[in-house]
C-alpha cells in the first residue's frame, strides 16, 4: 500500500511547477490591429517623417482613413521580415 503523503507531495509539485511556469512566462501586450503613424515611429524607433517615407517608397502599406494613415500591424511585420531577408546584391 503506498503513501498517500508521497501522492499528495507528488501533486504538490506538479502545482508548483505549473505556478513557477506561468510566473515566468513572457507577457505578451496586447496589440491592436491597426497602427497610426506616430505609434508605428514610436514600435520601430524612428522619426514620423521616416515611416511616411517608408509608406511612400512602398516598404509598408497604408490605408487612408480620413486624413489618418493606418498600417495594419500583420502588413509592418511582413515588411519587416521581408527587410531582414534580403541580401545584398551587387549591381
Amino acid at each position: 500500500m503506498s503513501n498517500p503523503f508521497e501522492n499528495l507531495n507528488q501533486r504538490l509539485e506538479n502545482i508548483e511547477n505549473l505556478l513557477l511556469e506561468l510566473k515566468y512566462k513572457p507577457i505578451e501586450e496586447e496589440k491592436s490591429e491597426n497602427l497610426t503613424v506616430k505609434e508605428t515611429a514610436e514600435l520601430l524607433k524612428v522619426s514620423e517623417q521616416s515611416v511616411h517615407n517608408y509608406i511612400k517608397k512602398g516598404f509598408i502599406s497604408a490605408q487612408k482613413l480620413g486624413r489618418i494613415l493606418l498600417i495594419k500591424r500583420t502588413d509592418l511585420d511582413n515588411a519587416l521580415t521581408e527587410v531582414k531577408s534580403l541580401k545584398y546584391k551587387r549591381a
